[in-house]
């Protein structure tokens, strides 16, 4: 799988030559899963067809800031859509307008909108490439945080051979992948992650659960996959969409499900990450048919669920291997005994006496207590900063 799957490209194209290359190029970052949205200078129309493109990306293809029909093209819009940006072909006349903050047409003004990485693709005759111009424009706008994908050698439209000539599609595919894959510290990993409460049912119609929303773990889940790893999320019910993120989601239900699930995949993980919520215990019977409310009192039999983390801790190699620990009393001391009790590499604590901690809240604020060293506490914060917080302390204290 590409690490551009689901990856967001913003493909813009300027007025050269190598513009006919970007249908290729709009091919190859649809086949690696990537979702494409195109825009072009007005005069790029006269080398590519917005037509080719829209067919080809599956998308509408933009080139001016407002439509016959009065629809304005939002470039600041455009600009937050992307996880990245590509100006390919980026032409002198183009780049120069860049460097110097020119917004005259969409590509220009969304390209200063534009808050993600942005990737320059620039093809031109080999004396305009070794200008002392176009090195100071290009050499200002990588300054900036732009990415250049350096010019190839070949034959130019000019019939001359030599510098200049826009990277090839595929070079261009490899180089943006390359990139993202050297940025992406848990690029090669993978990681499996659980969340959400699990429901055990009594019959039918009803089950003995938890409140919890499975947003801590989903956001784990999500940053992990932001970071490059290759994340399966083994979920209990939640309503928390995972949709234009690269998981691999598992619904559950039960714990008995859940076990089955992280049971099945936990050899092959490299880092695993139990924030679900699993129930103690389930009903040892459960009725065929809706219990009915005859009697004063109910009596069902509970027994005890497996304990997954527990598990997973006694099979535990390679893995790196975190627990959580929600607790009303006694915090440190009963997390810390799960620590040890359960074979894990560390721990995160949040307590239900924190108002900004425990179920159905975006914020929580957790301790991490490692087997070995302090514990570091952090204070409350949103859970996907709560997120990033816990795999950068697996990155920074732990060999992957």
């Amino acid at each position: 799988m590409s690490i551009l799957n689901r990856k967001k490209v913003l493909l813009a194209v300027t007025a050269g030559i190598a513009a006919y290359k970007t249908a290729f190029l709009v091919r190859l970052f649809i086949k690696s899963g990537a979702e494409v949205r195109v825009i072009l200078t007005p005069k790029a129309r006269e080398f590519v067809t917005p037509l080719t493109l829209s067919t080809l990306s599956k998308n509408e293809v933009e080139w001016e800031f407002s439509e016959e029909n009065g629809t304005w093209n939002n470039h600041v819009e455009l600009g937050l859509w992307p996880d990245f940006m590509v100006i390919a072909p980026t032409t002198a006349n183009s780049l120069s307008k860049m460097a110097d903050g020119s917004s005259e047409n969409l590509v220009l003004a969304t390209y200063l909108s534009a808050k993600c990485p942005v990737y320059i693709a620039p093809a031109m005759d080999l004396d305009m490439y070794q200008h002392p111009t176009t090195k100071e424009n290009l050499a200002k706008i990588e300054s900036f945080g732009n990415i250049i994908i350096p010019a190839e050698t070949g034959e130019l439209a000019s019939g001359l051979s030599g510098e200049g000539r826009m990277a090839e599609p595929e070079n261009i595919l490899a180089f943006i992948e390359n990139d993202i894959k050297n940025k992406s510290p848990l690029f090669g990993k993978k990681a499996l992650i659980s969340a959400g409460p699990t429901y055990e049912k009594m019959d039918p119609v009803r089950f003995i659960g938890n409140f919890s929303s499975g947003k801590m773990g989903i956001e784990i889940a999500k940053s992990a996959a932001e970071l490059g790893a290759d994340v399966t999320l083994v979920c209990g019910p939640s309503s928390i969409s995972t949709a234009g993120y690269n998981i691999n989601r598992v619904d559950v239900v039960s714990a008995l499900e859940m076990k089955e699930a992280m049971d099945a995949r936990f050899n092959e993980s490299d880092i695993v990450i139990m924030a679900a919520a699993v129930a103690d215990y389930r009903p040892a019977n459960l009725a065929k048919q809706k219990i009915k409310k005859n009697d004063e009192n109910l009596v069902i039999e509970l027994v005890k669920n497996p304990d997954i983390l527990k598990g997973l801790g006694e099979k535990k190699k390679h893995q790196i291997l975190v627990g959580f620990a929600l607790e009303t009393n006694n915090e440190m001391e009963f997390a810390k005994e799960k620590l040890e009790k359960k074979n894990l590499d560390f721990i995160v604590l949040n307590s239900m006496q924190d108002d900004k901690a425990g179920f159905q809240k975006d914020t929580n604020k957790v301790t991490l207590i490692p087997r070995k060293g302090e514990p570091v506490a952090y204070e409350a914060k949103n859970k996907t900063e709560v997120a990033k917080d816990i795999l950068n302390f697996i990155l920074e204290n732990y060999d992957l």
